[in-house]
């Protein structure tokens, strides 16, 4: 059964508690940037990834995010693709307090106050959807990446309300078939921890900025961002599918959880 959309009013909160998360925010925000700054360098890949859950963690406290999991069992631990439907900047922070992991951005996150080099820092990869020469480039660096680390990509190549999936990309998911790694489904979804009804607080649509988003988020202190892991698809060479094929099946089976 889907779930309907959280409509009730989000629960109002003094100024004082607004001033106060803001605070907060702002401090691990810049713990975050001197991390990166003087200690990242002379950590290796699991330290880096043990400081990154530990700070998407924190950052998910703030906001009185409560995440849950389901079946992350089916996560190998070899290198593999994951594509995410997007509502929310939120997502990666999501995403990344359950499993550390490199992404894969549109070029516009690189321009972001803050979080833009903090992303540029985690080694994100961003790419210019509207030019296709550069599109190889990034399938390119993201299949050499993939022999290693895995991936996660957000193929809708935009963010919605989170009542759908839009149709999802293919380009991208060639890299998995280059780099011989399979590929799995993750959906995302804020849900009111009140209700159990998707709630669209955190969503990052339209001409909303960055700062408006987090603003909306904070009003509401009762969210949870539950993520599915689904059962990959094949990208091996004998699995006889094409990367168009690749990004239905993911796109359907995220939409079969919304």
């Amino acid at each position: 059964m889907k779930k309907l959309s959280q409509n009730l009013k989000p629960i109002e909160i003094s100024k004082i508690l607004r001033v106060w998360i803001w605070t907060q925010i702002w401090v691990h925000v810049i713990c975050g940037v001197c991390t990166l700054s003087f200690i990242f360098p002379f950590l290796d890949r699991r330290s880096k990834d043990r400081k990154i859950q530990v700070w998407s963690k924190h950052l998910l406290k703030i906001f009185n995010i409560k995440l849950v999991v389901q079946d992350a069992a089916l996560l190998t631990n070899t290198p593999h693709l994951i594509a995410s439907n997007h509502i929310s900047w939120l997502d990666i922070h999501v995403i990344n307090a359950f499993k550390p992991i490199r992404f894969v951005a549109k070029s516009e996150v690189e321009g972001w106050p803050i979080f833009g080099w903090m992303a540029k820092q985690l080694g994100t990869v961003f790419i210019r959807r509207d030019n296709t020469r550069h599109a190889r480039q990034v399938v390119g660096q993201m299949a050499e990446v993939l022999r290693t680390e895995s991936i996660c990509i957000f193929p809708e190549g935009t963010s919605t309300a989170g009542a759908t999936v839009l149709p999802f990309k293919p380009n991208l998911f060639e890299s998995a078939f280059a780099a011989n790694v399979p590929a799995f489904p993750l959906s995302i979804q804020y849900l009111s921890k009140t209700s159990g009804l998707r709630s669209e607080s955190p969503a990052f649509i339209g001409d909303m900025g960055l700062l408006e988003s987090m603003s909306n988020t904070i009003k509401n202190r009762s969210l949870i961002a539950q993520i599915i892991i689904l059962s990959p698809c094949p990208t091996s060479q004998g699995s006889n599918l094409d990367r168009k094929q690749v990004a239905v099946y993911c796109q359907e089976s995220i939409a079969k959880t919304l």
